[in-house]
């Protein structure tokens, strides 16, 4: 009986500790997270911006914010952030993000709908956003 109520406390307290290393929003000292401008899920540190990621810019800010945010931030009850180590290169390869605009993509990550595949962008359209995107989550540590 015993060995029970210990396993149920074990698997509380991975849960807890999972929670508290996989959410993505910042905390206050009370521990509660904090709102962000905008309804942005992550604060974002922006580089400086040229080159074909500006292109990816104007086009992400055009085709993507309404989703994902300014600054690809994510918007609470809409879209997550890209700028997130869920999409580092290792996890998520430019290639996840091609497939996602072309033929859209379930939520896994997220307790977001499904993501659906996205008119009017080519392959070369998708790279800039995908420059754009990298040159944020370097800036901000996620590599």
């Amino acid at each position: 009986m015993n060995r029970k109520y210990l396993l149920i406390g074990v698997c509380a307290v991975a849960a807890v500790v999972a929670y508290a290393f996989l959410r993505p929003a910042p905390v206050n000292e009370a521990g509660n997270p904090a709102p962000l401008e905008g309804g942005a899920i992550v604060a974002v540190q922006m580089p400086p911006i040229e080159g074909n990621a500006a292109i990816g810019q104007r086009m992400f800010e055009s085709t993507c914010i309404s989703c994902h945010g300014t600054n690809a931030a994510g918007v609470e009850g809409a879209g997550p952030p890209l700028i997130h180590v869920i999409y580092e290169p290792s996890h998520h390869a430019d290639e996840s993000f091609q497939r996602a605009v072309a033929v859209g993509v379930r939520s896994h990550h997220w307790q977001f709908d499904d993501m659906p595949p996205v008119e009017g962008l080519t392959r070369g359209d998708v790279a800039m956003i995908i420059a754009y995107i990298r040159e944020i989550q370097r800036a901000n540590g996620i590599n």
